[in-house]
């Protein structure tokens, strides 16, 4: 059987020390960084809904204005959409 030093006695090397201690600040970095990307997340989420309901919104308001048509969103052209025939009869 080992000698054993009694717990109180026993301290790990300072190199250990060091090494254990940057770990742990590395890991402590990380979960920092992840909370901040998930936050980050989280907000562009709340943005991304909040733009795509404004959208629906106007799109809602030009159907209204111009009935069933496309609007080309580089130069503001409307083109009509055609009906199809089949879906009027069923």
């Amino acid at each position: 059987m080992a000698n054993k030093k009694k717990t109180k006695d026993l301290k790990v090397t300072s190199d250990e020390l060091q090494d254990l201690q940057s770990l742990v600040t590395a890991v402590n970095r990380l979960r920092m960084q992840i909370g901040e990307l998930e936050i980050n997340k989280s907000m562009a989420i709340e943005r991304f809904n909040q733009f795509r309901k404004d959208l629906s919104e106007l799109e809602a308001k030009l159907k209204n204005k111009y009935g069933e048509v496309s609007v080309n969103v580089e130069d503001g052209t409307l083109k009509e959409i055609p009906t199809d025939e089949t879906n009027k009869k069923n």
